[in-house]
């Protein structure tokens, strides 16, 4: 027996016109800098994308063509965000933190032809053209300081400033009917091994996702929040914050460059954010600012953290300040909704058990399967204590790569198993009640011996100290044990300098004694993917290159020689 449901495609177009019609009058504030944000409502901001996709009609552009963002956050990066897909093209957003090399390589894999770029950017953007053959046409948003503008200019692409582009342009777009499994958005991943991997979003898995976001268990916000989103519109879609505010009408916040400590803790204190959404990076710097120059943060009711583990200590100094912290996890190839750390009803609130449960990586959501593939082969039990690396399963968790604009999709074995389920690389273990812990990137865990130690574990007890602000922790080769941890420290501002010694005994009061690292080393600051994440492989390479200062204690845990 067929359904009787009408079979009405899921589309990015519907959740444009949802949000410009229903939640009309919600708003997207575009920081500034000089005290006089930008507002414009979710109608307006329907309007434009209308004009954005005529004007890129006439630019040449048709369904399933990539179109390029390099852009901040902001009003003109979010109607890219609808118009490109509402069209039928792809959106495609650069992370404009990849280094030059890899930047380049995406546009070409993609076959982007038309780039959208902030001015504030034409500079990174000038020196990678002669490396773009198919590139046509640059779209620059905002003023551009002279001389990469005069750059772009003689570059031979031709150059469109974005306001001219859409000015007189007619305000409706007949918005085609698509098929819902096609291609809406493309992001690459970091590129942390190997070329960045295109991961291509369905308008289908998109609309799903958004929902998911909207839930109660997940972010579950209403047109009477407003989301400070620090978190960039070419990371994950923004964790598809973007998409579900015009579902629900959420007003948005956009801090546009303005990402540093300082704008960040105005704008909270003049915007008045009930929610915000960054990886840990970004709170640590928050809180030093704070904690030098306070502000008033209090209406923000909760703070999203993904990306990597939250160290408890940077939650409950959020706790002190009356900011909710819940972790979450994901990542590119999961649109990135994965979990969402929301203890369970029953337990009491500020309890030891409620704080264990916000110190996981949540639990699953309807519509992520998972299963932790066991190191001796099968699968382990979700019993909290047996370990094995995370897969996972579906509408909006990736199956393949994108193999380029005249390539195949990609299934490589070590991201994929032979049923279809994504490979995370993340190592844990499920309670139970379907809670993740995550103790280890699979190439980042330590083998010692036989043994597996928890780098995580390391850092976050490291971060707890004090005296430190940052922590990393490597595995390097030990000639006795396989592999021992390297501990690479940051001294916090303002505190006085604990010795290794100090530190290492730190560890010892919850860890056990075979894991504590002998080598440690002291530096300004932990190198960082483009992401925000501790860029371990860099680390590992300095250690191989014999460019770390690192000390070593002896098994008493004081210097040695040896």
């Amino acid at each position: 027996m067929l359904s009787t449901m009408q079979d009405v495609p899921l589309l990015v177009s519907r959740i444009l016109e949802h949000g410009s019609t229903i939640h009309g009058r919600s708003r997207i504030t575009t920081w500034t800098g000089d005290g006089a944000p930008r507002r414009q409502s979710f109608a307006e901001t329907a309007a434009r994308a209308a004009q954005l996709a005529h004007a890129l009609r006439d630019l040449g552009v048709t369904e399933g063509d990539a179109v390029a963002t390099l852009m901040w956050n902001n009003a003109e990066h979010t109607e890219a965000y609808f118009a490109i897909p509402s069209m039928g093209a792809v959106l495609h957003t650069l992370n404009l933190r990849l280094p030059p090399d890899q930047l380049a390589f995406i546009v070409r894999h993609a076959g982007d032809r038309v780039l959208f770029v902030n001015g504030s950017l034409v500079g990174l953007l000038t020196p990678l053209i002669e490396h773009l053959p198919r590139l046509e046409h640059v779209v620059v948003s905002g003023a551009s300081a002279d001389e990469p503008r005069a750059a772009l200019d003689a570059s031979g692409v031709e150059v469109h400033e974005y306001e001219t582009l859409l000015a007189g342009r007619p305000t409706v777009y007949d918005w085609p009917e698509l098929d819902e499994r096609q291609a809406a958005t493309l992001c690459y991943t970091s590129g942390t091994t190997g070329e960045p991997k295109g991961v291509a979003y369905s308008h289908r898995s998109i609309y799903l996702h958004s929902m998911q976001v909207n839930m109660t268990e997940s972010m579950g916000l209403t047109d009477a929040d407003l989301s400070l989103v620090i978190v960039p519109q070419f990371h994950c879609n923004s964790w598809g914050i973007p998409h579900a505010a015009f579902m629900t009408g959420l007003n948005l916040l956009m801090p546009d460059r303005f990402l540093q400590p300082g704008p960040l803790a105005e704008m909270i204190d003049t915007e008045r954010p009930t929610h915000a959404a960054a990886v840990p990076t970004i709170w640590q710097g928050l809180l030093g600012e704070l904690e030098a120059r306070p502000r008033d943060v209090s209406s923000l009711a909760q703070v999203t953290i993904g990306g990597s583990a939250c160290p408890p200590s940077l939650m409950t100094a959020f706790d002190e300040h009356g900011v909710r912290v819940t972790q979450a996890w994901g990542m590119t190839e999961t649109s990135p909704l994965g979990t969402v750390a929301r203890p369970p009803a029953a337990v009491e609130a500020g309890s030891e058990a409620e704080f264990a449960y916000r110190m996981t990586q949540g639990r699953f959501p309807a519509g992520v399967e998972a299963r932790l593939a066991a190191p001796e082969g099968g699968f382990a039990p979700w019993d909290g204590e047996s370990p094995g690396e995370l897969e996972v399963r579906g509408p909006w968790v990736a199956g393949a790569y994108h193999g380029g604009f005249d390539g195949e999709q990609l299934r490589p074995e070590d991201k994929f198993s032979p049923d279809g389920w994504l490979r995370t690389g993340d190592v844990g273990v499920i309670g139970p009640d379907g809670y993740l812990t995550l103790t280890d990137r699979a190439k980042d865990v330590i083998k010692s011996g036989g043994e597996w130690i928890s780098s995580v574990e390391l850092e976050n007890t490291l971060m707890g100290h004090t005296s430190v602000a940052e922590a990393a922790v490597v595995a390097v080769p030990d000639d006795r044990w396989g592999e021992r941890p390297l501990a690479v420290v940051v001294q916090a501002e303002g505190s006085g300098e604990a010795t290794f010694e100090e530190l290492r005994q730190h560890l010892g009061e919850t860890i056990a004694r075979w894991q504590l690292p002998e080598r440690w080393t002291r530096v300004g600051a932990v190198p960082k993917t483009s992401v925000g994440k501790f860029d371990k492989k860099v680390i590992r390479a300095q250690y191989a290159a014999g460019e770390l200062d690192v000390t070593r204690l002896g098994s008493d845990g004081h210097a040695s020689d040896a």
